[in-house]
């Protein structure tokens, strides 16, 4: 019994990281590997009604679906339609993938590499919420957590590293 535990313990710590942060605070994280404890689905569905121009949809799936949807209508007034569904369909072309999905607590931030915006890594956020991942866009400690991991990550993984599309 006592090895069952021992081994249950090590399981749960093995893939947790922690990032110090400047003011001597450390964040703790991981990397998600498992799709079931993935917010990769919900992050294609969003981008697939963005790339179709499918604002109320996409911002339904989000923690602020009200003021979701106020950004991306007025991003697409200000671009126009089709550069708006330009933008989005961007990330479904074989060059743009996911590259890491990182955990902090209940929120989830899937990093694509957009190979054709020089390799730039763009972060989608999400919270799991009744075992539901919506976009999170409601202000707290925990995104801004997140946003340091996501910030650490870009800042150490350069453009030679680019796995091969997995979605």
């Amino acid at each position: 019994m006592k090895f069952v535990f021992v081994l249950a313990l090590f399981t749960a710590t093995a893939f947790s990281e922690e990032l110090r942060l400047p003011d001597g605070k450390t964040v703790e994280y991981r990397m998600v590997q498992d799709r079931q404890e993935s917010a990769r689905a919900a992050a294609l569905s969003i981008v697939r009604h963005l790339a179709a121009g499918e604002i109320e949809e996409a911002a339904l799936a989000s923690n602020a679906p009200r003021r979701r949807y106020e950004v991306l209508r007025d991003y697409r007034a200000s671009v126009g339609e089709d550069a708006f569904k330009r933008v989005y369909a961007q990330y479904l072309l074989p060059q743009n993938h996911v590259v890491a999905e990182l955990a902090v607590g209940p929120r989830r931030a899937i990093l694509w590499r957009l190979g054709d915006a020089g390799e730039h890594i763009a972060a989608q956020y999400f919270i799991q919420i009744d075992g539901r991942f919506l976009m999170d866009d409601v202000p707290s400690e925990g995104r801004s957590a997140l946003e340091k991991v996501v910030q650490d990550y870009r800042r150490r993984d350069g453009p030679a590293t680019s796995p091969a599309r997995t979605d």
